[in-house]
């Protein structure tokens, strides 16, 4: 099978009150961020699509606190890990999941 790339933009990788830019991309086996700054420690990300056991809408948050935007999804892996993505369109990328997307 050969890996088809779904969709690819610009996001940006939040854990907490630390943010880091970068390019998400999502292919028909995986979802990557690979950072712009890779220097930060947040990232490259690489998580295989059976793996990831959720895709929901999240907010994004300035000082990890105060709610800025809900342009975001959070992913949620079979190990209970979390990662939210700040992203333009986030309705288009949890789409993009299919039957993940709750």
């Amino acid at each position: 099978m050969v890996d088809e790339l779904i969709k690819s933009s610009l996001a940006t990788v939040q854990m907490g009150v630390a943010k880091a830019d970068g390019k998400l991309t999502l292919t028909t086996t995986a979802l990557s961020f690979v950072p712009f700054n890779a220097q930060l420690g947040l990232g490259p990300y690489h998580f295989q699509r059976d793996a990831i056991i959720s895709v929901e809408p999240a907010v994004g948050k300035g000082g990890g606190i105060l709610p800025l935007t809900t342009d975001a999804i959070r992913i949620t892996l079979s190990d209970a890990s979390t990662y939210e993505f700040i992203i333009a369109m986030p309705a288009q990328w949890l789409a993009a999941f299919g039957t993940l997307a709750s």
